[in-house]
């Protein structure tokens, strides 16, 4: 597979004017981390995305075949975060300033794969798993496992937020999806630790400010990952790596 990749402090982009992105951080600087918008469903997904063109990019990087995607097993992924490498091995390049973003969602069930979330994404009319990481919590793939889905592989635009602002985000934001129900149970601590040292690495590889990094309901009309992840402990172990 081709690689390439700059990872170059002279290659950073200009800062352009100001994005969705830009709004999400400074709203989320303001507010009470406890009010939160109601949980929406994956039809409400759906319609919302279709709404504001969103499913514009649920179809347009094409099918991929069912669960299509590379697993990164829990073992391979518990060192420091240059053992993550391997996420850069894609059959596109990854070209300096495509992702300005990254949004974290949960899959909204206890159990599940990336083929499970592939089915019922195809199930809603969607072209296959909408986001571009998936990291396992045992109940499916392994605990901590981390599936990169078709879309990374691919540098394809993501389908995985709703909202207002879900064209921004599915075309600039990676989209990562831990498997469980964040609002019923809390996420494995292995499953935690892989998505810090996930997102670190994405986030000094590819020139990702800290600020940059959301939950869904963050952005979009949902209250995924759940009341249950740990935020303030996430965030804290991801300003510990930097």
């Amino acid at each position: 597979m081709a690689r390439k990749r700059s990872t170059s402090r002279s290659s950073k982009r200009a800062t352009p004017r100001r994005t969705p992105a830009d709004d999400a951080a400074a709203k989320a600087a303001r507010r009470d981390p406890i009010s939160r918008r109601s949980q929406i469903v994956w039809a409400s997904l759906v319609a919302a995305m279709t709404g504001v063109g969103g499913l514009l990019f649920a179809v347009g990087g094409g099918p991929g075949p069912s669960g299509a995607g590379v697993a990164l097993p829990a073992l391979l992924a518990t060192g420091a975060p240059n053992s993550l490498e391997a996420i850069f091995n894609t059959r596109s390049a990854v070209e300096p300033g495509t992702w300005q973003a990254i949004v974290i969602h949960d899959s909204g069930s206890p159990v599940g794969t990336p083929a499970s979330l592939d089915e019922q994404a195809r199930s809603m009319n969607l072209q296959g798993l909408g986001h571009h990481f998936v990291v396992g919590n045992g109940n499916g793939i392994g605990d901590g496992e981390i599936h990169i889905g078709y879309r990374w592989l691919k540098q394809s635009p993501g389908a995985h937020t709703a909202g207002s602002n879900a064209d921004w985000y599915n075309r600039n934001a990676i989209g990562i999806c831990l498997i469980g129900d964040g609002s019923r149970q809390k996420f494995s601590p292995a499953q935690v630790r892989r998505l810090t040292q996930l997102v670190d690495t994405l986030c000094r590889e590819l020139d990702i400010p800290a600020d940059r990094v959301f939950l869904h309901r963050d952005v979009g009309p949902s209250t995924s990952p759940g009341r249950l992840f740990p935020e303030a402990a996430f965030r804290e172990a991801l300003r510990g790596s930097r």
